[in-house]
């Protein structure tokens, strides 16, 4: 597997990182199935894998701190911090210094490790400053407990904002950013890929199948909803008009992936990883046949004739249904667009 410069922090990762989501609960709850998953992707040259605390309240963290038990050193381990961790406590969230050194312990503990290598921001805060965030990041750094930054589903201007006030208070800065993208949310290609490469960082994208859509599983006619509880119901709604609109770039997309010998998860994520400002890929497999699945697109080459294909069908920047861009949920809410 070829590796590849996490942006500009020397790190060399995987163009595939194994994502943790579905260990625990909300996806596959046999533990040790989970962990011989986990093994086979390190196995198979994965060094990159990521999970987050609210991930089956926390079980994922320790499926993963279980499986790693003697290949600590091996892994660049991710994790993720912002959602509720519990709903009825308003500060057991966000991204506040009080509720970031609590759970850093809370996840370290989890994990079983005493450092993560990338402590995330799962979403940005309309209520937080982010020097804040970032003030408290920088002390975790300081300490040890991680070694770096990065945020996840932030818009391009939150982007700058965050690398500017890391700049101007002498804070650590984010290094990586983790969006949504696939064929079909292809809204990060206008603004977050570019003002993310202007900076240095690497991106690690998730949901390259664009939550199962990409997977085979939702064609013409299908009346299957999401494989996962954590995935929301009204993203499958196949009577909306948005979702009829991927039904039908997925028909034509099934299509060309046969045309060009490749299955249609192959293709899916073979187009993220092969664009030049995606550093790895987030694959979130359930079970062993569903991670068989993804391994060999990190060694698939998509020619310039399928890409243009792929433009044709979706086009480039567009993503087909907007509630698919996880970024913006503040901002476009009807209270802080209308008068």
């Amino acid at each position: 597997m070829q590796y590849r410069p996490l942006g500009r922090t020397g790190v060399q990762v995987s163009p595939l990182c194994l994502g943790a989501m579905m260990f625990g609960p909300w996806g596959n709850e046999d533990e040790a199935d989970s962990i011989r998953i986990i093994h086979r992707a390190l196995d198979a040259g994965l060094n990159f894998v990521d999970t987050a605390d609210v991930y089956s309240a926390g079980v994922s963290e320790e499926i993963v701190g279980k499986a790693l038990k003697g290949r600590r050193e091996d892994v660049f381990l991710a994790t993720k911090f912002f959602m509720p961790m519990d709903q009825n406590d308003p500060n057991q969230r966000g991204g506040s210094r009080r509720w970031i050194v609590r759970e850093v312990e809370n996840s370290l503990h989890r994990l079983g490790t005493d450092h993560i290598d990338l402590y995330q921001v799962h979403r940005p805060s309309p209520d937080t400053d982010v020097s804040e965030t970032l003030g408290a990041l920088s002390d975790l750094v300081h300490q040890g407990k991680i070694r770096y930054i990065g945020s996840s589903s932030y818009s391009g201007s939150q982007i700058v904002e965050a690398q500017w006030v890391s700049r101007e208070r002498n804070l650590e800065r984010f290094v990586t950013e983790q969006p949504p993208y696939s064929i079909l949310v292809r809204g990060i290609e206008e603004d977050v890929l570019p003002t993310a490469r202007r900076h240095g960082m690497g991106t690690l994208t998730y949901s390259p199948l664009a939550g199962g859509w990409l997977s085979g599983r939702y064609r013409k006619h299908a009346t299957e909803g999401p494989a996962s509880a954590a995935r929301p119901q009204a993203r499958f709604d196949m009577s909306t008009p948005a979702n009829q609109r991927k039904l039908d770039a997925v028909e034509q997309l099934a299509v060309l992936a046969e045309k060009a010998g490749l299955t249609l998860i192959e293709l899916a994520v073979a187009f993220v990883v092969n664009h030049p400002g995606v550093t790895s890929a987030i694959i979130g497999p359930r079970t062993m046949e569903q991670l068989e699945a993804f391994l060999p697109a990190a060694d698939v080459t998509l020619s310039a004739d399928v890409l243009d294909a792929i433009d044709e069908i979706v086009a480039p920047g567009v993503t087909v249904n907007p509630v698919d861009n996880s970024y913006g949920d503040f901002e476009l809410r009807a209270d802080q667009r209308r008068r």
